[in-house]
């Protein structure tokens, strides 16, 4: 009999879960593992740090650390802890009691130029499962990474640590998560899942895993490195398809249309065998993902070519994309400059507020919020900025106000970045009196406000996509 296969038999069925990571995809993760009558006990691994150990008492009390609207969650956490099946702690040294462990953590890149990710989180998690590591344990990495990582580094880094050996004497595998900020415990359940091991048997070792959890979701097994690509190579299309929206949006402007016109236009050819899968433009893209699992997949093509294999020469689509994304906020910053020259007014000192600092809409998720880059350049510029968000309460060297009137009082510019609930209820009026200005500017980043609405009021617009209304006569 297989080695690995023997030892898993007489480990038994995993009960005990270690998830290493309680962000985003953590949390709801451990929660659904614990709540399943599957597994006996799931411990959050969580660093006591100044930045993130406040989670630990947060968890262990049933309450999420995550704002913004998440569905459930809260519901679940509370329940698993009063059952005692899930408890947050920061002694790694525990890992060695469970029977598989995920690890969920961050892996950006510090500069995509270089197509180098900064890995050294993962790698501090995967020296921690290494040190810890028991025969007959499962390791799964559900963080997004390069091709080739899982069989890599990931790898050797826990033979290393552990002096076992990978498909021998523990299971190795990778499942992507999938999961949207919003709806994380739905999309756990009911998106299929992604399942490569090393091998045969790690693979099956993680459908077991993860298969109690699925409610309409069912497992898809792959080899390791196919499911690393088939996780970069889903948020490079979704990011090349809001790419050509965008570019649709710019070319809209240029020629002075409707992009919502176009939009409507071609998602409305249907039928068997066509498929026009156009997204909606906006301020640009933000979040953890989006922004670099496309350098992701690019990095693990670059390590391909240098097999001498045979590639077009033509600079990457996928890169293309990501840059027209990136141009977004700098987009946004020229048609607030462009809306305020109407007016003879200077973006250098001129009062900028900005309403929405999450990526995404009804939610706390400020990472790589496409707002930093259009506030940095307001900065740059010498314009007094200042940012309203529901949601996001705190955030490095930004004040950040929950108080609408404030934020408003006075402004010379009001620029919409997400697409808040709240923000579609905005009344140019109410806007025109805290502002002060007899034409203030307005710039909607996310199709929220009725422009004619705004321009009767005697507002400066300027949309995304809305070159039918860029140049309207200041009334």
């Amino acid at each position: 009999m297989d080695k690995l296969q023997s030892l898993l038999e007489e480990r038994g069925p995993i009960k005990k879960i270690g998830v290493i990571g309680m962000g985003y995809v953590g949390i709801p993760a451990a929660a659904l593992f614990a709540d399943s009558a599957e597994f006996d006990k799931v411990l959050g691994f969580q660093r006591n740090s100044p930045t993130s150990g406040y989670k630990i008492d947060l968890l262990n009390s049933g309450e999420s650390p995550l704002k913004g609207e998440e569905p459930g969650l809260e519901d679940l956490l509370q329940k698993v802890v009063e059952k005692d099946k899930f408890e947050c702690t920061p002694d790694f040294s525990r890992l060695g009691e469970m029977d598989a462990v995920t690890l969920a953590i961050q892996t950006p890149f510090k500069d995509p130029k270089d197509l180098l990710p900064d890995f050294s989180a993962l790698e501090a998690g995967i020296r921690h499962v290494g040190q810890y590591l028991q025969p007959g344990m499962l390791v799964v990495l559900e963080s997004t990474i390069t091709p080739g990582t899982t069989t890599g580094m990931a790898r050797e880094i826990l033979e290393e640590e552990s002096g076992l050996k990978a498909g021998e004497d523990f299971a190795l595998a990778h499942a992507p998560e999938r999961v949207m900020v919003g709806r994380l415990l739905q999309n756990i359940q009911e998106h299929d899942r992604i399942v490569g091991g090393i091998d045969d048997v790690s693979t099956q070792r993680a459908v077991d895993l993860y298969e109690p959890v699925l409610t309409k979701g069912r497992v898809i097994p792959m080899s390791a490195t196919a499911a690393e690509v088939t996780k970069t190579s889903e948020n490079t299309f979704r990011d090349l398809q809001i790419a050509a929206v965008n570019q649709l949006a710019l070319y809209c402007e240029a020629m002075g249309i409707n992009v919502y016109d176009v939009r409507e236009g071609v998602a409305s050819l249907k039928g068997e065998g066509i498929t026009r899968a156009i997204l909606y433009p906006g301020a640009g893209v933000g979040g953890h993902c989006l922004t670099k699992d496309t350098y992701h997949l690019e990095r693990g093509l670059q390590i391909a070519k240098q097999a001498d294999l045979d590639f077009p020469q033509e600079p990457s689509l996928y890169v293309t994309a990501r840059h027209i994304n990136d141009f977004m906020p700098e987009h946004m910053y020229n048609l607030t400059v462009e809306a305020l020259a109407r007016i003879n007014k200077n973006i250098a000192n001129s009062k900028v507020a900005i309403l929405g600092w999450a990526f995404l809409n009804d939610s706390d998720d400020a990472r790589n919020t496409p707002a930093e880059p259009y506030r940095d350049l307001l900065i740059d510029a010498g314009a007094e900025v200042k940012v309203h968000d529901p949601h996001v309460l705190l955030y490095p060297d930004v004040e950040i106000s929950q108080d609408m009137e404030e934020v408003l009082d006075g402004v010379d510019a009001v620029v919409v970045f997400a697409g808040h609930r709240q923000y579609y209820s905005l009344e140019p009026r109410q806007l025109q009196e805290l502002s002060g200005q007899t034409h203030p500017v307005i710039v909607d980043g996310r199709n929220v406000v009725e422009p004619d609405a705004f321009i009767d009021a005697g507002f400066v617009y300027k949309g995304i996509g809305r070159g039918d209304k860029n140049g309207h006569e200041v009334k």
